[in-house]
């Protein structure tokens, strides 16, 4: 069976800790995955820990991936974390003990030079997509992009989005798909956008869990089908991506922002080693 992902022109490459990862070179895929956000430093530890144990005998390459703050709550009552600054110190200080990368959204350009200091790969929310400000202000930080496609946007508006990094004299892009809005209280996902926006020349990643979400369902919070993120996952491994993001906690019925769309910690593995094997089947040839 012939690939339907090929090698990229120009692969984005990142060194972490003495390690080599690679999106766009068909060799792998690369998993983001952690806690949704800063709960406590030790949850997030010990998740840390056990995901990067996982991955280690998976020989997946993996990057932590946890917020230091939601500043696109719902609510002004939900939970948003403990503090920026007391957020990004114990960021910092987990990604240094567990020896990861480390992948966090910003929200504002003054905030900027703070994350860069910390993170590995910095992340551009989806509502915040076609913020110019804060792409370029972004982009001029070096550090590899994880741009999510925004909920109101077709794949091919990426294309804009990206030219703006590029403007600021960064390539090191990565675009991620997380579902397209679909009535009110429903995301869907377009399998056939992960090629459109791979066709503009950058790696693609999947968000299988933000992609289950149901905004604002509750009233006062978004839902979720968590159910669905492993269905949505293999699709997309079978489908082609250089990546794949999951918001995984020990116990989502008591996650303190987006549970009803995080994976169980304990379901991780089962689901990792069906997508290792997906991609084995339709790439191994790289």
């Amino acid at each position: 069976m012939s690939p339907s992902l090929s090698p990229l022109a120009n692969p984005v490459t990142l060194d972490v800790g003495g390690q080599k990862i690679t999106w766009g070179d068909c060799s792998n895929w690369v998993l983001f995955a952690g806690p949704d956000i800063i709960e406590d430093d030790g949850l997030v530890l010990e998740t840390a820990q056990e995901i990067s144990r996982i991955t280690k005998r998976l020989g997946i390459p993996w990057i932590l991936k946890c917020s230091y703050d939601k500043a696109n709550r719902q609510s002004v009552g939900s939970f948003r974390g403990p503090g920026v600054d007391s957020a990004l110190t114990s960021l910092a200080r987990i990604k240094a003990k567990v020896g990861c990368g480390l992948l966090t959204d910003v929200h504002e350009t003054i905030q900027i030079p703070q994350v860069a200091e910390v993170a590995d790969v910095i992340q551009i929310p989806a509502f915040l997509s076609r913020q110019t400000d804060l792409v370029i202000a972004t982009a001029k930080t070096g550090k590899v992009m994880h741009i999510k496609k925004g909920q109101f946007l077709a794949p091919w508006d990426m294309k804009s989005i990206v030219k703006k990094a590029v403007s600021a004299g960064n390539d090191r892009v990565l675009l991620c798909e997380r579902g397209t809005t679909f009535g009110y209280n429903r995301l869907i996902n377009d399998m056939t956008g992960l090629v459109e926006m791979r066709n503009l020349g950058h790696p693609v990643v999947m968000d299988a869990t933000h992609s289950t979400q149901l905004p604002g369902a509750t009233g006062e919070s978004s839902g979720g089908r968590g159910d669905m993120v492993p269905a949505l996952a293999r699709a997309a491994m079978a489908v082609g991506v250089d990546g794949l993001f999951m918001e995984v906690h020990p116990d989502p019925t008591k996650a303190l922002c987006d549970g009803p769309t995080s994976l169980k910690l304990g379901n991780l593995e089962p689901l990792l080693n069906q997508l290792t094997a997906i991609w084995k089947t339709h790439f191994s040839e790289y």
